[in-house]
């Protein structure tokens, strides 16, 4: 998938949280699914926290090496587990 389709499933879609839709669960918690997908798909060596703010935290995960790895389905899977691209920062993002 190219990484403008990534971004726009990640910013604007109907099912934002509706963790009860993913298919195929890693964890009951769907915080903990997204980074255990996100390490399955983009493994990595750091932590998958890279920054924390007030109410957000953001992603050690590259949105470019991801669209390459990933479906549309599985992109919509980690936005409703609560994953979206933050436009501050055009990296992934989660709100705590």
């Amino acid at each position: 998938m190219k990484t403008k389709e990534l971004v726009a499933i990640l910013t604007d879609n109907d099912e934002f949280l509706a963790f009860g839709n993913v298919a195929e669960k890693y964890s009951s918690r769907p915080d903990l699914h997204a980074f255990i997908f996100l390490n399955k798909f983009v493994p990595g060596d750091e932590d998958i926290v890279a920054a924390a703010e007030h109410d957000q935290i953001f992603l050690g995960v590259g949105l470019e090496e991801l669209a390459e790895v990933i479906t549309p389905e599985q992109a919509l899977d980690l936005s409703r587990c609560g994953v979206f691209v933050s436009r501050e920062t055009d990296s992934l993002s989660m709100f705590v």
